[in-house]
């Protein structure tokens, strides 16, 4: 009884987010993919293009967007035919024979540093202007990937992945198992995380072919649990409730963690509420609301710029003020915006 008393709090707390959010949010991506030529490019299984996108969206880590796209916009990002070229001038390196060699190439470009400097003069990710070393190793490494994995065709990889996955319409978390299919894999490429990749594929499988029912299943069910999602989470109360109280970070994404009660609360939001052409579940649609809500870029309402973190939220204006249990994020005063709590038990 507890348990539905919590799920039924957690949605009336995640209410106005979702009555604020635009109902626009899929026709907004699609916009927006259409602009890059991604449909086009996803039909004509254009891998170039579609590596290029990818990396482009790679650029927008480690620094703000605004300065991620004025880098980009001067000195261009490694493109597929860059690596293409580098790769089949026959570099002495032994890393760049292969995706499986190139692991732990751990070039810095800062230091001039890498896992084997003998070669390091001759190297050709030393020839490219991104701001930094990881993101030209993410070049080199996805490019690989996509080579020696995907047999140079990325979209028919994604086909394939999701097709193995899909146990049929009838199976348990059936969305879920097509997106880690395609999660998993691409997390182990060097310099493009777990969260980047959920980021640029929940847009791309949601948004490129409204045809390819499995991308769109998969897109619509991946999460992104970022700090704002996790300290507004910890702020409401709703970890507490749910005892799932955690630091933010890996076990965000462990079992009952962030992204599972997320997930569970889409399972019981009709999302066709809000727009009939949404699927009726769709936790991406649930997280991006719930994000909109603590973004500075957004709603701006429950964030560290307008919470002093040390003391109970003060936002009366908030629209979920009256409902929220007002937990204070840094009760030891560190003002370091991340609850610290003891490791949660295996």
């Amino acid at each position: 009884m507890q348990n539905i008393r919590n799920w039924k709090r957690f949605e009336t707390i995640v209410q106005p987010a979702l009555s604020l959010a635009p109902t626009t949010y899929l026709d907004d991506i699609r916009s927006q993919l259409s602009a890059d030529e991604i449909p086009s490019a996803v039909a004509e299984h254009d891998t170039p293009w579609l590596f290029g996108w990818l990396i482009g969206v790679s650029q927008f880590q480690g620094i703000s967007d605004a300065n991620a796209a004025a880098f980009a916009a001067k000195h261009g990002v490694v493109g597929w035919d860059d690596v293409m070229t580098a790769l089949k001038a026959g570099p002495t390196c032994p890393r760049l024979r292969s995706y499986w060699s190139f692991d732990g190439c751990r070039y810095r470009k800062a230091a001039c540093t890498c896992a084997e400097p003998q070669h390091l003069g001759a190297c050709p990710l030393t020839t490219h202007p991104t701001r930094k070393g990881a993101l030209i190793v993410a070049a080199y490494a996805l490019a690989l990937f996509v080579r020696d994995i995907c047999d140079n065709d990325l979209v028919a990889w994604f086909d394939r992945r999701l097709a193995e996955a899909d146990g049929g319409p009838d199976a348990p978390d059936r969305a879920v198992a097509m997106s880690r299919a395609l999660v998993a894999p691409l997390s182990e490429i060097s310099g493009i995380g777990k969260k980047v990749w959920s980021m640029a594929l929940a847009d791309l499988l949601l948004a490129a072919d409204p045809d390819r029912e499995r991308w769109v299943t998969s897109g619509a069910a991946m999460i992104v649990v970022d700090s704002l999602l996790h300290n507004h989470l910890h702020r409401t109360g709703t970890l507490r409730r749910f005892r799932a109280e955690h630091p933010y970070g890996p076990r965000c994404y462990a079992p009952g963690g962030c992204a599972d009660l997320i997930r569970g609360l889409a399972n019981r939001v009709d999302a066709r509420a809000f727009n009939p052409t949404f699927p009726a579940c769709f936790p991406r649609f649930v997280q991006f609301a719930m994000w909109r809500l603590c973004s500075a870029s957004e709603l701006d309402l429950c964030n560290g710029n307008r919470i002093d973190d040390r003391q109970r939220c003060a936002n009366a204006a908030c629209p979920i003020f009256p409902r929220c249990d007002r937990v204070v994020l840094c009760p030891s005063g560190t003002g370091s915006g991340i609850l610290r709590l003891p490791a949660w038990p295996e």
